[in-house]
């Protein structure tokens, strides 16, 4: 019985530190307080776009199964970081959506956003701004993946 005891100790001190490590990375690294308000002001749209995505048969399984990791994550009740912190509380999540996001851009493009994007063109330029998408020109590309001179 002692050492299940040791072991759950052992388990929520690295719990603990793990949390630790993740405040101090966001506050290192903390967003622009013009891209958290950005996003935030995308959110509900964001949040159809990802149901969207998730339920697009035509993007691979991979994809869709991380986009339905990514909406299991905003319905649950419990952050990372209270969203009663200042700044970090909402940093989180904008965070793991944009990542969420720039992932399945680098694996389908982003022309599937585009196709479901619920919203105006402005807002869907913001979100492909915010994600850093990589503009693809499929013109510019010849069969071998590599540019053409």
């Amino acid at each position: 019985m002692n050492h299940l005891w040791q072991a759950v100790l052992g388990v929520g001190v690295a719990l603990l530190l793990a949390w630790l490590a993740l405040v101090i990375a966001l506050l290192i690294v903390r967003p622009s307080a013009n891209v958290i308000t950005e996003s935030l002001r995308l959110m509900p749209d964001l949040v159809r776009l990802v149901a969207r995505l998730a339920r697009d048969k035509a993007l691979p399984r991979k994809v869709r199964v991380r986009l339905g990791l990514l909406l299991a994550y905003l319905a649950f009740p419990l952050d990372l970081i209270p969203d009663v912190v200042p700044v970090l509380g909402y940093a989180d999540d904008v965070i793991v959506v944009l990542w969420a996001l720039r992932s399945v851009m680098r694996a389908v493009g982003e022309e599937p956003i585009r196709r479901h994007w619920p919203g105006t063109a402005t807002g869907c330029e913001a979100l492909l701004r915010l994600a850093k998408a990589r503009r693809r020109n499929t013109a510019e590309s010849d069969v071998s993946g590599g540019r053409r001179d």
